[in-house]
């Protein structure tokens, strides 16, 4: 008997739309975080992939805002 249960697979790296999807944020601002160096990312020929430790480290960043 086969399993039809999906094995859960730790991503390396992610599209700039998977990362948005993974941070909560929109497509748009995935891509200017990029443009603006403040989220790192590998690239393949046109391919943008970000890795799963620049996200954590991306996050880590991040500062509380006071009100």
């Amino acid at each position: 008997m086969h399993s039809t249960a999906v094995t859960h697979v730790d991503r390396l790296l992610y599209t700039p739309e998977e990362a948005a999807e993974v941070l909560s944020f929109g497509r748009s601002t995935v891509y200017e975080l990029m443009a603006a160096g403040q989220l790192k990312f590998v690239k393949r020929g046109r391919s943008r992939r970000i890795k799963r430790s620049h996200l954590e480290e991306f996050v880590n960043a991040l500062e509380p805002q006071s009100n």
